[in-house]
């Protein structure tokens, strides 16, 4: 067990004292203890409840009641109002009702398509059906109760639905989770945290998504847009020591050894608490790479059989869970994206391969005649999602020779992915990083690296192809716009550095007279830091801070 390290820390930042997405801005208690679902009519609430099997009609602001009725059912559950008709879903009997608000009466019943059905949502022409038995999104007939087309849920508990004009919003209770999903393709597009535990009903009333919770018998309206989409949330902090060893068996020598280590830098994903303090035998200088990396040059003369030297630092750091929530249509395009950045990372080289008859096979497929650039990322996402797996098997071959084959590591389908991307016009470049394996106290010898492809009017987006190659569309989208609060990240470059090469982290270079047998290893050993006179909780950051410097 490694010791547990106190560090007395002042962080200077700027905490958000207002709403941002995933907040609650209004709260109030509900009727009764077991609402469910939730529908607007544009001037009223209705909230249906399956313990006292009511229906009350509230008012929005302050949760006044106006008005209750009985629900025409045992176990009212998913509600909605399509413009003159409520529609209640009820799970004892398993069927769709049909609800006119003014008389209180049943006009209709529907055979319902869902052994478990929960939530329900009216999109203008269809209603929509959480199944949380098969864990399934329904678009459902309001003729006879067929099923249209059905999509996997974003995760295996849903819930609450409503609908906003545009996208699906569901709630999850397993995962605690408020989903805004495409109901063309059932993808995820963002995600956060619910404010409390069992996020029941969702509706929208005066654009407002109003959600009432199980759990805590309220109603309140979230946050679901702002112009401060860059958030850092939940905090920890990490000492991290990176060591790069070399060694000599012999039994020649090696002569003009060069040890690069990778500078980390502040981020909107990480503050740095301390300056790196490196420890070697030799001193070191800072250079950059051509893509503006900074690297730590330890330089060695002469090392004879037998030898071993190394190079390190040890880093002090505040890392946050990093999401970039990006709406599709806040995304500009092709033509807004900026010279500097197309001419630097729409570059071929060998590792990329982006003219092979493989690359542009493969991107005519993914996205055929698609222009938005949000959505062009997204369909060779899925692409190499639906066309490979993962498998640590070494070597890091070019990505047409990857995409044959099928699998690879994290870096073989960053290299796919970014040759995709540059084949299609978007700027992509990747990211590295030392990885907390687990535990807060642990160690890395693998390392991670993603991908960064620019968005026009939103910047550099963190996508991560081998993290987000999984079933569920929750685990897809939490690697799109997100940086899990476990990496330190050490490098970003477009590929081919001057230093590193096609490494990360760190690299070697040497020559050597007579033969020698080399050995080198990289390690990234990771200690807890007691930080509690740190202030850092929900920090908004200004979103150019993602955008090149």
């Amino acid at each position: 067990m490694k010791p547990l390290k106190t560090i007395m820390v002042l962080i200077l930042s700027v905490v958000s004292t207002y709403a941002v997405t995933g907040d609650i801005e209004n709260r109030y208690a509900t009727p009764h203890s077991c609402p469910t679902g939730m529908a607007s009519d544009g001037e009223y609430l209705y909230l249906a409840d399956c313990k006292s099997d009511m229906i009350y009609q509230i008012d929005p602001e302050k949760g006044a009641i106006i008005s209750e009725f009985d629900a025409p059912g045992f176990r009212p559950q998913g509600l909605a109002y399509d413009g003159e008709f409520l529609w209640l879903v009820d799970a004892e009997e398993e069927v769709i009702l049909q609800i006119d608000p003014k008389t209180k009466v049943n006009v209709k019943s529907l055979w319902c398509p869902a052994e478990r059905p929960a939530g329900l949502a009216w999109d203008g022409k269809y209603l929509w059906l959480a199944d949380s038995r098969a864990d399934l999104l329904r678009q459902v007939s309001t003729e006879d109760g067929t099923t249209i087309k059905k999509w996997k849920s974003p995760s295996k508990n849903p819930t609450g639905l409503a609908f906003d004009g545009t996208y699906l919003w569901v709630a999850d209770r397993r995962d605690d989770r408020i989903y805004m999903v495409w109901p063309e393709t059932g993808e995820v597009i963002l995600m956060f945290d619910a404010p409390d535990k069992y996020a029941w009903g969702l509706t929208f009333h005066d654009g407002k998504l109003y959600c009432a919770d199980y759990q805590s018998d309220s109603i309140y309206t979230i946050k679901t847009s702002d112009e401060e989409f860059n958030l850092a949330v939940k905090p920890v902090y990490e000492e991290c020591q990176y060591t790069h060893q070399f060694r000599n068996y012999g039994p020649g020598t090696v002569t003009d050894l060069n040890i690069y280590l990778a500078v980390p830098e502040n981020s909107p994903h990480q503050k740095l608490l301390q300056p790196l303090m490196y420890e070697s035998s030799v001193n070191h200088e800072i250079i950059s790479d051509q893509w503006g990396q900074k690297v730590a040059r330890f330089h060695f003369d002469e090392l004879p059989p037998g030898g071993k030297v190394e190079a390190s630092y040890t880093i002090t750091a505040e890392l946050f869970e990093h999401w970039l929530l990006v709406r599709p249509e806040s995304v500009g395009k092709l033509k807004d994206i900026p010279k500097d950045i197309a001419k630097e990372y729409l570059v071929n080289n060998t590792k990329f391969a982006i003219d092979s008859e493989t690359i542009q096979k493969a991107v005519d497929k993914a996205i055929s005649d698609e222009t938005n650039p949000y959505w062009m990322m997204r369909k060779i996402f899925k692409y190499i999602i639906d066309n490979m797996y993962y498998e640590l098997a070494g070597g890091w071959n070019i990505a047409p020779a990857v995409l044959e084959r099928g699998n690879g590591s994290c870096s073989e389908y960053s290299f796919v992915f970014i040759a995709m991307c540059r084949a299609a016009g978007l700027p992509t470049r990747y990211a590295g990083s030392i990885a907390q394996r687990g535990d807060l106290a642990s160690e890395d010898e693998v390392f991670h690296r993603w991908c960064e492809v620019y968005l026009p009017k939103v910047g550099w987006v963190p996508v991560d192809p081998s993290g987000g190659d999984q079933d569920w569309p929750e685990g897809q989208a939490r690697y799109i716009g997100h940086v899990s609060n476990r990496f330190l990240i050490t490098t970003v470059g477009g590929g081919g550095s001057d230093y590193l090469g096609w490494e990360y982290n760190s690299y070697e270079t040497y020559q050597s007279q007579g033969t020698c047998k080399i050995f080198s290893e990289k390690i990234g050993e990771w200690s807890p830091v007691d930080s509690t006179q740190a202030v850092s909780s929900r920090i908004g950051r200004d979103p150019t801070e993602c955008k090149p410097k």
